[in-house]
């Protein structure tokens, strides 16, 4: 009897790593077929499996105002175009700031965001810290600096509830599609990106304004840092999007 149950444990244990290495490895396989896929996130496959309305209408890059990709680099992530996916730098900043990781704020890069909404799960942890990290180099090199920011532009929370993306966004803050934002507007956008479901963009305080006009006047000076969403060639209009 003993001999069995140990024969059981360890099948099923085997089992469980083997699953265990399966979902670790689907982010890499999946990562360069989102070259041509326009991909979820996984906060809209969950809203979409509880039922839960999701609003997302796939806008290419190359159809959006330069305004919105710059208004967010220069709130998020000013050294987009010049890391790998991680701005070693400013992390060691953060973690030399903070006490403890639920305390580190501004060390994550834009692309370290992208994987997490494509494949990981919202909150810090050191789990998904450990996960992100190497998800975000692998995303870096794969897909590069401009579907990286396509993707980003089209998956991140915009809205108070079901709004993804910055065509949802756009429709719900200001009742026009995010091709027609002008350079206020689109720094209006980037400045709730940190919490889209507190901050408004549609009736905006007085903070939330003079921060929108902060990151316009960095953004129309942010031509050099953002060259690397325009070297690149190639549009992606006629992508798959699986939603």
């Amino acid at each position: 009897m003993t001999g069995s149950f140990r024969r059981t444990a360890l099948r099923l244990l085997k089992g469980a790593l083997l699953i265990l290495l399966v979902l670790l490895l689907l982010p890499y396989l999946l990562t360069p077929l989102y070259r041509l896929i326009d991909p979820p996130s996984t906060l809209m496959l969950w809203r979409r499996a509880t039922g839960r309305p999701v609003e997302r209408v796939w806008v290419p890059l190359a159809a959006l105002p330069p305004a919105l990709p710059r208004s967010v680099m220069v709130a998020e992530d000013a050294k987009f175009c010049s890391h790998h996916g991680i701005d070693f730098g400013e992390l060691r900043a953060a973690i030399r700031e903070a006490d403890d990781i639920s305390e580190m704020r501004g060390a994550s890069t834009l692309t370290q965001q992208t994987a997490k909404n494509l494949f990981l799960w919202p909150g810090r942890s050191y789990v998904r810290e450990v996960l992100e990290f190497p998800l975000a180099l692998w995303i870096d090199l794969i897909l590069g600096k401009r579907r990286v920011m396509e993707i980003y532009l089209n998956i991140a929370v915009l809205g108070p509830t079901s709004q993804f993306g910055a065509e949802a966004g756009a429709r719900y803050a200001f009742g026009k599609s995010a091709r027609d934002l002008n350079p206020h507007e689109a720094a209006l956008l980037a400045s709730i990106l940190p919490n889209p479901r507190r901050r408004s963009a549609r009736s905006p305080g007085p903070g939330l304004s003079r921060l929108a006009g902060i990151y316009q006047g960095r953004a129309d000076r942010f031509l050099t840092p953002s060259a690397c969403l325009w070297r690149q060639t190639g549009s992606s209009a006629s992508r798959i999007d699986p939603l």
